[in-house]
């Protein structure tokens, strides 16, 4: 299913791209804050240690509730201090009411030479209403990790003017295709769905191509690597 989903979804397809790229080569002890599903978890070796955590309300305001997840609550994590290898967090400070504590946590438990692996949206609806309060350009994300103390910074565009173009017209059709409602106009708006699927097909196989190509300003996401020393 997780595969299916990123034959339409542009943004979980672009982002699994770049984290295949980076997490089967880690070892070590890795942090997923802001785990969620765990959706990148398989892409890890058998030889990494794996600790995922999340807010305490991820299951009320996420709709997350996974079994080998630590939950908590407040702004401090549950982790001593320099005792990771890496920290994983893809898709998830957007969501921090405070990107800056947020950052500070990270570096207080990466040990000396850990890397700091994130996500964040730019061309995405406003998603799980309220809870997501930013969009973070390539400037921002400098400036907020450089505060906080980390070095070789890299910012990375998932996508460009095409792939954003192909999502937001999936992002369209699709709902008309898969309606969440019963009501008469829904059941037509997907009559005109099914008239649509070729369309839709196109768009996700041009927007899977473009992701070959390089990146833009006008793009799906980031995904940032950083390092403590």
């Amino acid at each position: 299913m997780a595969a299916l989903r990123r034959v339409f979804d542009l943004q979980a397809a672009s982002i699994w791209r770049d984290l295949a790229s980076e997490l089967p080569a880690i070892r070590g002890v890795v942090l997923d804050v802001g785990s969620g599903a765990q959706p990148y978890r398989p892409l890890l070796s058998p030889e990494a240690s794996y600790i995922a955590i999340d807010v305490a309300d991820a299951g009320s305001n996420f709709g997350y509730e996974v079994a080998d997840t630590i939950y908590f609550e407040g702004e401090t994590w549950p982790v001593d201090s320099n005792s990771v290898d890496v920290i994983l967090s893809t898709e998830t400070l957007e969501h921090v009411r405070d990107p800056s504590t947020f950052l500070n946590e990270a570096q207080r438990c990466l040990r000396p030479g850990g890397r700091l692996l994130l996500t964040v949206p730019f061309a995405a609806r406003w998603h799980f209403i309220p809870h997501d309060y930013w969009r973070f350009t390539p400037s921002a994300l400098k400036y907020l990790l450089e505060r906080a103390s980390f070095t070789d910074v890299r910012v990375y565009a998932r996508g460009n003017a095409v792939t954003v173009s192909c999502y937001k017209l999936m992002a369209w059709m699709l709902p008309l295709l898969l309606p969440q409602s019963s009501r008469p106009t829904a059941q037509a708006g997907r009559l005109l769905g099914v008239l649509l699927v070729p369309l839709v097909l196109a768009a996700a196989a041009v927007g899977r191509l473009s992701l070959l190509g390089v990146g833009g300003e006008d793009c799906l996401g980031y995904t940032v690597l950083a390092s403590k020393y």
